[in-house]
């Protein structure tokens, strides 16, 4: 009886529909898995089955839960995924973040005084992002998610909590809980020192030391290094740029925005992508052409990342020239003109 009871849960009916759903496509050194030409209609369908045959709202849903479920959606044939549904004594759940609070509507209005406009600190094509105080005094950045129908926000929303409460590290952001009434939101530990790109290209701004910059990059790759090799399931962060590296009170910078990330089985050497999204600018070449996700992608990035701080130049400047097109164009005229 009580096994039925679960199949009629939040839980109970996301398990039961990404058993039956196909993986995105991804590659390994001996096999391709189809592409799912329509991931939109998966999550209309998980939307419809949550309202027709769950019998318990999607707050109760639990982040350990959300994890299995982010992990199983992104897993092929090949893989034996009997191990996503464990019970809480699975050892992957040992680099889990500590229990995340669900977060009520009142609060999270209480905390930005309604979402008023100026507590708005940062706005990109996915989600809005507020500064808050929660009511015992801390100073939390809450993440609402604001792009398309309601379906496709829930998707990105399982899929970026699924990944976020995996990761546990000083230079990652702090997740500190999430809220799905009246929305979906993320709220995370507030960085005092804002993003790396507001210090490195806002005039208002003090210019950073070298010490700080050499701190910034060392921390930023030590953060992509738990990601590819520390975390249990490996993880492509596949946005990572200045203005997704934030900086706490004494600098220390904390990768955020996972909402891109791709979990990246062991067994298999890349995802293959036909939807190509992240930055102009930090885009490795064989992901803008090819469609190939793996660390290199983020590494990529991070070089990218190395020249901004380095010249404090944008890595897309407004005449939509990269900084790495820039940076070789002038080491290009510099031994012209040496040899002339």
């Amino acid at each position: 009886m009580e096994g039925k009871e679960d199949v009629y849960s939040p839980d109970g009916v996301l398990e039961d529909y990404f058993r039956t759903v196909e993986s995105e496509t991804a590659s390994s050194s001996e096999a391709e898995v189809e592409q799912n030409p329509k991931p939109a209609a998966r999550w209309r369908g998980l939307v419809q089955l949550l309202k027709s045959r769950s019998k318990g709202p999607l707050s109760t849903l639990h982040p350990l839960s959300v994890l299995k479920l982010s992990r199983r959606s992104s897993t092929s044939s090949r893989e034996d995924i009997s191990g996503a549904t464990n019970s809480l004594g699975d050892p992957d759940l040992a680099y889990m973040s500590p229990q995340l609070k669900n977060f009520t509507i009142s609060e999270l209005q209480s905390a930005t005084n309604c979402f008023n406009h100026e507590n708005l600190i940062g706005k990109g094509g996915y989600a809005e992002v507020y500064k808050g105080c929660l009511r015992d005094g801390q100073l939390v950045a809450i993440k609402r998610l604001t792009r398309g129908p309601a379906e496709d926000r829930i998707g990105d929303f399982l899929s970026e909590l699924g990944t976020m409460a995996h990761v546990n590290h000083p230079n990652t952001a702090k997740l500190i809980g999430y809220g799905v009434e009246g929305g979906t939101f993320l709220v995370l530990e507030l960085s005092p020192n804002g993003s790396l790109a507001s210090l490195l290209h806002k005039g208002s701004k003090p210019r950073l030391d070298w010490s700080i910059r050499y701190k910034v990059a060392l921390g930023t790759a030590e953060g992509l290094l738990y990601l590819h090799e520390g975390c249990r399931r490996r993880i492509i962060h596949r946005d990572i740029k200045s203005a997704n590296i934030l900086l706490t009170e004494s600098f220390e910078p904390q990768i955020c925005d996972f909402g891109l990330a791709k979990w990246l089985p062991e067994q298999w050497t890349h995802h293959t992508v036909t939807k190509f999204e992240g930055t102009f600018g930090y885009l490795a070449p064989e992901y803008l052409m090819h469609g190939i996700l793996d660390e290199k992608t983020d590494v990529f990035a991070f070089g990218v990342l190395l020249l901004e701080i380095i010249s404090g130049r944008r890595a897309l400047d407004y005449s939509r020239q990269t900084l790495a097109i820039w940076v070789y164009a002038s080491l290009l005229l510099s031994r012209i003109w040496k040899t002339t």
